[in-house]
């Protein structure tokens, strides 16, 4: 079962001590994190935050990771300014905070986020990714948006998502074996979903023992039990970027 006393409980874990090697920008009427590979390149990555919002350090540590390998990456503040949330706040009040953040009402943002890719950028093939929160809104824009060449839903939480499952481009979803907010009857019911309906490719994985943010908020030097399979993960998103971008 779902703690229901924390509606998406993200225990944000170790919070890395990150600098991030890109640098903040105004993009339209919001603000990013963005950083570019050495060499010239016309493929990017918009990275969604989770809710703990766009300056989390560990979110910019897995944006230079995707620079490293080649794709200008971009991390918007999908918030649009208003605060992220904070571990200090009160749980009962997620929904109400919530409200004025919906994953699915973020397609104004992505869109002056994809024209200043393609303006400034050069960029031709993009994909994006996203965590928790983000991960439901990378469920979102793969239903809406056909310039997405692949995404990857990083325990995107699924009571956040639409009930479609007709995705336009190829999505992989990486799940945590006991993660709270996403009880694995939950994920088992949007595998058959994607079945039925998703006509892309399309893969659903579920690392074992892992728990929530295990991607992006364990530090592996710290959690040696869990390294692999941190490191696992991380290979597979880049793996299916490089696929399908």
């Amino acid at each position: 079962m779902a703690n229901e006393e924390k509606p998406c409980p993200c225990d944000i874990g170790d919070k890395f001590e990150y600098e991030g090697h890109g640098q903040e920008i105004s993009v339209g009427h919001i603000k990013a994190y963005i950083n570019k590979p050495s060499h010239s390149t016309d493929k990017a990555v918009i990275v969604i935050h989770d809710i703990f919002g766009w300056q989390l350090p560990n979110t910019r540590y897995i944006a230079d990771m995707l620079a490293s390998h080649g794709y200008t990456a971009i991390c918007p503040d999908f918030y649009k300014g208003q605060e992220a949330w904070k571990l200090s706040n009160d749980w009962s009040a997620f929904d109400d905070w919530l409200k004025t953040r919906d994953s699915k009402n973020i397609n104004k943002e992505t869109d002056v986020v994809l024209q200043y890719l393609k303006e400034q950028c050069n960029a031709k093939k993009i994909g994006v990714i996203g965590f928790c929160w983000g991960g439901a809104a990378v469920h979102h824009l793969m239903l809406k948006y056909s310039i997405f060449k692949a995404g990857v839903s990083i325990y995107g939480v699924i009571k956040f998502t639409e009930d479609s499952c007709n995705l336009m481009n190829p999505t992989f979803f990486i799940f945590a074996e006991k993660d709270e907010v996403i009880p694995l009857d939950q994920v088992t019911a949007l595998e058959q979903k994607l079945k039925q309906q998703c006509k892309v490719d399309h893969e659903v994985k579920i690392y074992p023992g892992q728990t929530h943010g295990f991607v992006h908020r364990k530090r592996e030097d710290i959690n040696p039990q869990d390294r692999p399979y941190i490191e696992e993960a991380r290979k597979d998103m880049l793996n299916w970027l490089s696929r399908y971008i």
